[in-house]
């Protein structure tokens, strides 16, 4: 960063038009015109590089500032945006970035007036330099180390809000009752005691590889794609497949709700006057990408889109609750690499996000217990068990102590609960079910939130009983969670089953492969053929020519849960001899085995093998 410092008698300016950069929002937190007397006018340059350590860039500024207006004697300080002090100026974003973190610490300081011009704009000025040896001096500020990898060293207010954050921790039980986490017994929910642990350590890192990652590769069903940004992956034909029908079942459950589904961009202006301060309000970390002269990021959730979607609507108090939803394919959080696990934590990610707008703090609650149910239900079908926590600002816990009630009976199980003083985010509320793994880890799968902030930012309202217009609160729901965590979850449950002995399986509906065919010999490849044509489900052939145990086996390590077997004996007793996962052995005709399997695809998605039927025509995608 470049600064001048000028020791004026006077100083004055007036925006006289915008630029190509030009901000809406600098107006909300700068002035149009200012005039003041006996200043130190401080104008600055943010140059490239400077995002390498902000914190380094603006702790100096404010050193030299603070050193010279003591020397100087002056209280009147004015911070002045001016490009023309670099020829290599650093991005708008990282400019007003750092002009907003240098305001707000010389504002901390009240013996000073501060007048701030705004960034982005044509302004004329006017100055009188007093003319002694302290009046005019220039500094060149670097930062104090490298980089950490750009976009990782960016934070917003949230996230930094999120490190100092102080809770109260308590645990409710269904009944009401509230015991303070450290004097809960777990002995009946080690689980909860795991996820209590886990949250009051702050830490997100990982220190060993979850063993979900070694089935991912070995089930051949996802996998790290190297010629990518670590965090993002590849998808085979049996894992895309068992992600389509995640997210099929997901958007079903939604849609059934209420949830009018929409598609929005993946990206957005970063100088867009609501986004930009919205940015500031959610704990993420973003891509940001340059097109011509503009930044873009990389949306991190739906809410964008729909929030702007949603200012566009008419809608009156008839309409609501109102609720938008989207499956977002793509949503980018650039966490830190340290915090990357596999699936449990990446850059890229599918998203089902639900957002429904409600009158007032009644209907919240009552749209925020179904959709708490509706959350429940999904967990069901995943076959997922979960923790619950429960986070809220202790002024609205206070205020509705009985909704606080009703969510832990709905969940039918202790819950952890968050309280805090303050309320750093934009939400009062927040519901979220964790999964606990293998390495005593958690990870939020679904989650319900009360937003109290972003209808008013994004001027999204609803015309009341009265005819005047209204802004509703906002609830915010993915009542599963990312698709991919999902995964992640299935296959670290999985895993946890086989240190006890018992063999994995997934859902059969969720399965790749849900049966297989394995003739006793070629010679029975035509009843296996009619066998195929009559099952309406994945199922395939091993026409391979190696030995029956071997077929058997590599059945049993793809977690088939029915393996068929037919031979001379199944021929002439029209039936197969049919296998299960839980070692089951017996033989059974087709009708009575469609039968059996009918309940077990009961309101669920369905979609086609996702692989050639015959496995001697597959090929092997991780070696």
């Amino acid at each position: 960063m470049r600064i001048l410092l000028i020791h004026a008698d006077r100083f004055s300016f007036r925006v006289t038009g915008e630029t190509s950069v030009s901000m809406p929002s600098e107006l909300e937190k700068a002035s149009r015109e200012g005039e003041i007397a006996e200043c130190l006018v401080v104008f600055m340059a943010a140059e490239k590089g400077d995002e390498a350590d902000v914190d380094s860039v603006v702790n100096q500024v404010i050193e030299e500032v603070l050193s010279l207006a003591d020397q100087l004697g002056t209280r009147h300080l004015v911070i002045y945006p001016y490009a023309h002090l670099s020829s290599t100026l650093s991005s708008p974003r990282v400019a007003v970035r750092l002009f907003d973190e240098i305001c707000r610490q010389l504002q901390s300081h009240d013996h000073f007036k501060i007048l701030r011009a705004p960034f982005g704009y044509y302004k004329a000025f006017e100055i009188g330099c007093k003319g002694h040896p302290l009046s005019e001096s220039a500094k060149t500020i670097t930062p104090g180390r490298p980089a950490k990898g750009s976009a990782e060293a960016e934070e917003s207010e949230a996230i930094r809000a999120e490190k100092t954050l102080k809770s109260e921790w308590i645990i409710m039980t269904p009944d009401g009752e509230q015991v303070s986490a450290e004097d809960f017994s777990f002995a009946a929910r080690p689980n909860l005691e795991r996820l209590y642990r886990y949250e009051k350590s702050g830490t997100r890192v990982s220190d060993q590889a979850p063993p979900h990652i070694e089935l991912m590769r070995r089930m051949e069903l996802v996998d790290y794609e190297p010629g990518a940004d670590p965090g993002n992956f590849r998808w085979y034909p049996k894992g895309q497949l068992m992600k389509r029908l995640a997210e099929a079942y997901v958007s079903g459950l939604v849609t059934d709700h209420g949830g009018m589904q929409v598609e929005t961009p993946i990206m957005y202006d970063y100088q867009h006057p609501k986004l930009s301060l919205y940015l500031q309000r959610f704990p993420a970390r973003q891509y940001v990408l340059l097109s011509g002269q503009k930044e873009y990021f990389l949306r991190f959730a739906a809410c964008f889109g729909q929030y702007l979607i949603q200012h566009d609507m008419q809608i009156s108090y008839h309409h609501l609750p109102s609720k938008l939803y989207e499956l977002a394919h793509y949503a980018f959080r650039r966490e830190q690499s340290g915090e990357l696990a596999g699936l449990k934590r990446l850059r890229t990610f599918t998203m089902p996000d639900l957002h429904t707008l409600v009158e007032d703090v009644e209907q919240a609650k009552e749209e925020f217990l179904r959709q708490t149910e509706l959350a429940m239900q999904c967990m069901e079908g995943f076959e997922l068990d979960f923790e619950v926590a429960i986070r809220f600002v202790r002024d609205f816990a206070d205020q509705n102590r009985s909704f606080v009630e009703e969510i832990t009976s709905c969940c039918g199980r202790p819950a952890l609960m968050e309280l805090w003083d303050e309320r750093f985010f934009y939400f009062v509320a927040k519901l979220e079910f964790n999964f606990i793994d293998a390495l005593d880890k958690a990870a939020c799968l679904s989650t319900v939130q009360i937003d109290v902030e972003n209808t008013e930012r994004f001027d999204i309202t609803y015309v009341d009983k009265n005819g005047e217009k209204q802004y509703p609160l906002l609830l915010h729901a993915s009542i599963s969670g990312s698709i991919d965590r999902v995964l992640y979850a299935i296959l670290e449950t999985q895993a946890m089953a086989m240190t006890k002995g018992r063999k994995p399986s997934f859902p059969f509906w969720l399965a790749p492969i849900q049966l297989r065919l394995v003739p006793v010999s070629e010679k029975f490849d035509g009843p296996c053929k009619q066998v195929l044509k009559k099952v309406p489900y994945r199922i395939d052939y091993d026409d391979r020519d190696i030995t029956m145990g071997r077929k058997i086996r590599d059945a049993e390590r793809e977690w088939i849960p029915y393996i068929l077997v037919l031979g001379a004996r199944e021929v002439a007793e029209q039936c197969l001899n049919v296998r299960t996962r839980d070692g089951a052995q017996r033989k059974m005709a087709l009708p009575e085995l469609l039968a059996k399997i009918e309940p077990q695809m009961k309101e669920k998605p369905f979609l086609g093998l996702p692989l050639p039927q015959c496995l001697s025509r597959r090929p092997i995608f991780v070696g």
